[in-house]
């Protein structure tokens, strides 16, 4: 604990751009730095680096990358607003503690090693390594472990990765494992309408409204209305902001949920979480989902053709034909993205988890003939070299 006290301090900081100062410090120059407390002072200094590793273990654990995680620090009853006060009151509680704790530690190693008259050493903000509250990363990550529930990951009715083979069937729980993605609500099951019943299930029908124009204002997109607001984030931002939290130092992406994407027209769009993914998913999807969309497409431009053919109103006319050229690309762009899913339905690929994202996200989208047919989201960056 006292070696902990000391390379963690100011003092072994200040001791290290004497001993090795360069850019680099090598295993010899961390080697060389004195390990000293005077022994009046030690037992504290034991009892302070204690109590800032406890700290630094519980903020940890509420990040949902940690193996100690166990739910989403919003998760709460009450309006999202009067839980959001109460983050932020913690947040500062545990920032002030960590800060009040390492001031203290380096007190005691300033006098410890005689420097207190050479020179002054306060600790920066940027020292102390607690969550703070920022109401537009903490609703991003509320509504990543959302989308956990959903997909089976995580479970409101138990602690940390959902292991069970049996899922929880609550309302949220997505029973197929795939979860279209739409820049209309074109499905009764699509990510927000399930996004939507997750946020009733965990605070409450009296507080729905209230509650997604909390979490609209937090995204900071521009829209009309705040499911608007949401649609627009999953359609845009929720995969980027899902590889920025899964991955690895040097190394890059490990996303856990996967996304199928035809293209920049936004024609199609679903999740899956890898660990539900079997032979039979691409072949569902395909059915179930993109054929559906396509329909969907097609209904959608003949309605628009019957209002241009019809109204005599010039503006609902623009408006129509703006709106049918948009969807005549999208469904372009399905019909093209269907023969690359079609292959790789056929070839019923398995994966095995053991071999890792990078992996199988190549071998996911390899058909069985050899041949590679991009169909996932950020394929260039996240797959393995072939």
């Amino acid at each position: 604990m006292v070696l902990l006290g000391v390379l963690n301090s100011k003092v072994a900081e200040k001791l290290l751009t004497v001993i090795n100062p360069t850019l680099n410090y090598t295993n010899e120059a961390v080697g060389n730095v004195p390990v000293y407390c005077v022994p009046e002072m030690r037992d504290r200094l034991i009892t302070l680096v204690e109590h800032a590793i406890d700290l630094m273990e519980k903020d940890w654990n509420l990040g949902e990358i940690s193996w100690g995680f166990k739910r989403h620090y919003l998760v709460q009853e009450g309006k999202l607003t009067n839980i959001y006060k109460h983050w932020e009151k913690y947040c500062n509680e545990q920032y002030e503690d960590l800060l009040n704790t390492e001031t203290e530690i380096n007190d005691i190693l300033i006098k410890s090693f005689g420097l207190d008259e050479i020179e002054n050493y306060t600790i920066d903000d940027r020292d102390i390594c607690t969550h703070r509250a920022n109401i537009k990363k903490d609703i991003v990550s509320l509504i990543s472990y959302a989308v956990g529930c959903i997909l089976g990951r995580y479970s409101l009715q138990h602690d940390g990765v959902h292991t069970a083979l049996e899922y929880d069937k609550t309302s949220y729980f997505d029973e197929d494992g795939i979860i279209p993605i739409t820049d209309e609500e074109y499905f009764e099951d699509d990510i927000v309408s399930k996004f939507i019943i997750f946020i009733k299930a965990v605070y409450g029908e009296n507080n729905l409204e209230s509650n997604l124009d909390f979490i609209a204002h937090a995204l900071g997109r521009k829209g009309d209305t705040s499911r608007r607001i949401i649609r627009d984030y999953f359609v845009n931002d929720f995969f980027a902001d899902h590889c920025g939290v899964y991955t690895t130092f040097g190394t890059g992406k490990r996303p856990i949920y996967w996304l199928f994407d035809a293209g920049t027209e936004n024609g199609f769009k679903a999740l899956i979480y890898l660990h539900r993914y079997n032979a039979d998913t691409i072949g569902n999807l395909r059915i179930d989902y993109l054929h559906r969309m396509q329909r969907i497409y097609e209904s959608e431009i003949m309605r628009m053709q019957d209002m241009i053919d019809n109204s005599t109103n010039n503006r609902e006319v623009a408006q129509a034909t703006k709106r049918r050229e948009k969807l005549t690309k999208q469904l372009k762009e399905c019909r093209e993205y269907d023969e690359k899913l079609a292959h790789l339905a056929l070839s019923r690929i398995e994966l095995d988890l053991d071999d890792g994202v990078k992996v199988n996200y190549r071998k996911l989208q390899t058909a069985n003939d050899g041949k590679f047919y991009e169909v996932l989201a950020d394929s260039k960056n996240i797959m393995a070299k072939k």
